[in-house]
């Protein structure tokens, strides 16, 4: 079945969200050699779950229009450390944490850039 491979981020300041990233995720970005401002994002090692995407420069948006963007949901070991790491470099904790019976904890996090996402701690007695 078909399957998310790429996610992109699209940021008014874009040093300023690599910075976000790497300091509170640890990713790297590289850029890339294509004819506009483009940074290829690394999430991890290949051989882990999970997948590799891009971040564009708000201006290389046809039109300038984010309004579709995409929250994808990061997997961290800790939802209430985490939560502190997003904090402390400028994001926002929209949604506090919260359970997800069966699952895990979920809490719904903005960026410096207004992004959404989520983060998701697994844990199967959530309750």
């Amino acid at each position: 079945m078909p399957r998310v491979i790429h996610f992109e981020i699209v940021a008014d300041k874009p040093e300023r969200a690599m910075k976000f990233y790497k300091e509170v995720f640890g990713w790297e970005f590289n850029k890339w050699n294509g004819p506009q401002d483009y940074w290829l994002v690394k999430t991890g090692e290949d051989n882990q779950p999970g997948i590799n995407g891009g971040l564009t420069p708000k201006m290389n948006q046809q039109g300038n229009d984010t309004s579709s963007r995409v929250t994808n949901t990061i997997d961290v070991p800790s939802i209430d450390d985490f939560s502190k790491k997003i904090s402390m470099q400028g994001g926002k904790i929209i949604q506090p944490k919260m359970a997800i019976p069966g699952v895990g904890y979920l809490a719904i996090c903005q960026d410096t850039e207004g992004i959404s996402f989520g983060i998701i701690q697994n844990d199967p007695n959530a309750k």
